[in-house]
């Protein structure tokens, strides 16, 4: 190699540092040793290093977490050296697995080590120019399509079985909670998992409509019913014959208009607007809001008739907050979702993120959670997404105080809970993976009230 070219190294371990280093240098590249602390070290763009090489053997956790800091600030890609039984140990296997472009066993022969350094240097070279190039156009994707519904805490849990329960008759349910949570996406659940499964769901939002339309998009209107109905048009109820209709925000329906839903839910017939032909109709109905029913049929907003007619089957999805040991999972499972969006570089989320998420109270719910994901991986310019990428800012996070006794059994709570959602709610890879026993397993889940649903049962709906 005629030009040398330069690399970084971090190595610990006695005797393997030197001879990992000395094979380096053999095949051409200078050599620039990193030694603890890790994370005050910087790594300026000039060095001409493009790459790193760090020998994770014998790396203690503190290392580790100095080593992910050092990698999340740098713009090189790095290789991993590590012998099987260090890839067998959780910390170093996900240190590998996300910050990592290859790792080799430190038994590797020189000319693949050169390979590997060649071809990383390369990628990294040419995402640095992608970083350069990419505009602020980003790749957002316009498709909003249906999310699946994802957890694996007992209140998600609760609420799967309640899907399936209601799913399985044809009474009028009733979805309460706040905005954001998935009140639409808990309708969809039911209609799949109903008998109606194979006919049509649709979803209509009545607040999102003028009062003067919402009657004739609901019933529809005959020709000449009014000034513009030049065809007569086919409402919803009676587009959606078969299957499921989802009233999403029904709180905001019209009082005068509650009437007309109410005799459809007694008679199952509708009427077009300027018709006076009786239409069977076979829809059920779902129906979801907000807003406070109950208060608002005491301040004479909302018909009671109507009220319990609609709330014969309850459900309420409940709002993140009380179900932050999901917040992890759900993250992980948008960027899946979105892995199209994000750039080359970008390969996982942060510790320091995934804690700032935990902290947050989530006034907008899972929607805030889709839409902070999203901006932070089309603006994220590192492996992993920051804090500062999710736009959460410190102020705005929960400032609950803990006595230090509660604060051991949250985090104790939230990694069992986390490694059983990993590990599809397996005792016996839950208990490797937290380095227990299967019987501390069983004896935490009792003391934290955590329920594991039956084999049969999947964590979603």
């Amino acid at each position: 190699m005629e030009v040398k070219q330069g690399c970084w190294m971090i190595a610990e371990a006695p005797g393997e540092a030197e001879r990992l280093e000395a094979t380096i240098r053999t095949l051409g590249w200078d050599v620039t040793r990193l030694s603890p602390p890790w994370s005050g070290c910087c790594l300026e763009d000039d060095s001409g290093c493009r790459i790193g090489v760090v020998h994770v053997d014998g790396l203690s956790a503190d290392h580790l977490g100095q080593l992910e800091s050092l990698i999340l600030r740098s713009r090189c890609l790095w290789l991993a050296v590590a012998a099987e039984d260090t890839l067998e140990a959780a910390e170093s296997r996900k240190l590998i697995a996300t910050l990592c472009h290859g790792v080799v066993a430190p038994t590797v022969e020189s000319q693949e080590l050169s390979c590997l350094m060649q071809q990383a240097h390369m990628m990294s070279t040419l995402q640095r120019h992608d970083v350069e190039q990419r505009g602020m156009s980003g790749a957002a994707s316009n498709d909003d399509s249906e999310y699946e519904m994802v957890g694996s805490t007992p209140v998600m849990w609760k609420l799967f079985q309640m899907i399936r329960k209601v799913a399985a008759v044809e009474a009028p349910v009733f979805i309460s909670g706040e905005s954001g949570t998935g009140k639409e996406l808990t309708a969809q659940a039911i209609h799949e998992r109903s008998p109606r499964a194979s006919a049509c769901f649709h979803a209509i939002n009545c607040g999102a409509l003028p009062d003067h339309l919402i009657q004739s998009e609901l019933f529809g209107h005959e020709k000449g019913a009014f000034t513009g109905a030049v065809q007569r048009k086919i409402g919803r109820i009676e587009a959606t014959d078969g299957g499921t209709l989802f009233l999403d925000e029904i709180g905001d329906l019209p009082f005068e208009l509650q009437v007309n839903l109410l005799r459809f839910l007694e008679t199952r017939t509708i009427q077009r607007v300027g018709g006076l032909e009786d239409i069977p109709v076979d829809v059920r109905i779902v129906a979801a809001t907000h807003v406070d029913l109950e208060r608002a049929v005491e301040e004479g907003r909302f018909r009671e008739d109507l009220y319990h007619r609609l709330n014969v089957l309850q459900i309420k999805v409940p709002p993140l907050r009380e179900h932050q040991e999901d917040i992890e999972i759900l993250a992980r499972y948008f960027f899946e979702r979105f892995a199209g969006e994000k750039p080359s570089h970008l390969r996982g989320i942060s510790r320091e993120a995934l804690l700032v998420m935990r902290q947050y109270s989530w006034p907008g719910n899972v929607r805030e959670l889709i839409n902070r994901m999203r901006r932070a991986m089309i603006m994220c310019e590192h492996r992993l997404i920051q804090p500062e990428d999710l736009g959460i800012e410190r102020r705005k996070m929960s400032r609950q105080i803990l006595t230090l006794e509660q604060a051991k059994d949250r985090a104790e709570r939230e990694a069992l809970i986390a490694a059983l959602g990993r590990n599809k709610n397996k005792i016996h890879p839950a208990a490797k993976e937290l380095g227990v026993s299967r019987v501390t397993i069983y004896r935490l889940m009792e003391k934290h009230g955590v329920i594991r649903p039956e084999s049969s049962v999947q964590p979603t709906p």
